[in-house]
């Protein structure tokens, strides 16, 4: 039997910890469990220690960000030679047969293996996944994905040693997506199980002005970090972009983005050798990434 090890980064994990953790207990193909805790200001560890004695807990001192902190749980994945690490969000749970079906996934390069993502109303896809997989292509009886969120992300042992960690350029947000780039870069799929179902409790969330110039900058810097790319494509991509769109934004009279737009652009200019580090490091060993 394969050994797993769910991966789950928590903060403020109150509202969920008593869907989430249960759906992975009572999970029909069994799992070890970790939670690294990002320094949460509620009770979570508390209540694991008292209510889940049997999940593993690491207590960051500090709030470390989604990506460095499943880094932790990656590098344990490697060092206590587990066969899969199995990355939850912690405001999601599985259906009791999900990683069972996950684990029947058989297709030719896989890099990582999403199930079927539902809202917190377990009736509908989750708007994001369903926005990610519309593009989907088949190969060999497999929906094939360029992307999808790592809400749900069951990844072999191997690819982890082949591709690394997640890059710490990215604090929360836009890992996943750089993750992503690096799977396509070394001739990987994210395959769907079709079979496989999970849970994503965010259907009540909402995008304002703020959160969408946030998601703006994180898009670009993706961009800016992509080593499909050529360091001059991705310059192009990334800054020059998004000086264009401060350019359009002016036309359109939209002062306040097109000041956005230039912020943006200024924050990518300054983190230009960050990026090169990175994308240096995506490119080599994974004790370049830890």
């Amino acid at each position: 039997m394969a050994k797993i090890l769910s991966i789950i980064i928590s903060y403020n994990f109150e509202p969920w910890i008593h869907k989430c953790l249960p759906s992975l207990l009572e999970s029909s193909y069994p799992t070890d469990i970790l939670v690294v805790d990002n320094n949460s200001g509620d009770n979570t560890t508390q209540i694991i220690k008292e209510t889940y004695p049997t999940v593993r807990l690491i207590e960051s001192s500090e709030n470390l960000g989604f990506g460095k902190a499943n880094n932790i749980g990656l590098d344990i994945v490697l060092k206590e030679e587990y066969d899969y690490a199995f990355l939850v969000n912690q405001d999601a749970w599985l259906d009791r047969d999900c990683i069972a079906n996950l684990m029947k996934v058989n297709a030719d390069n896989i890099g990582i293996i999403s199930p079927i993502h539902y809202d917190g109303t377990e009736t509908t896809l989750d708007h994001g996944f369903a926005v990610y997989t519309k593009q989907a292509r088949t190969e060999d009886s497999y929906r094939i994905c360029s992307f999808v969120n790592a809400a749900f992300w069951f990844i072999p042992n191997p690819v982890i040693r082949k591709v690394g960690g997640f890059a710490p350029i990215f604090f929360h947000y836009g890992e996943d997506k750089d993750y992503a780039n690096r799977i396509n870069y070394y001739g990987l799929n994210i395959v769907l199980a079709e079979e496989a179902k999970a849970y994503h409790d965010r259907q009540q969330r909402k995008t304002d002005r703020k959160a969408f110039l946030k998601s703006e900058f994180v898009y670009h810097l993706t961009e800016y970090c992509n080593i499909n790319y050529t360091f001059v494509k991705a310059f192009t991509m990334a800054v020059l972009a998004s000086l264009k769109k401060m350019y359009s934004s002016l036309l359109k009279g939209h002062t306040f983005e097109a000041k956005s737009y230039f912020s943006i652009a200024f924050r990518l200019l300054i983190k230009t050798s960050a990026v090169y580090r990175t994308r240096q490091a995506n490119k080599e060993a994974f004790n370049k990434i830890f």
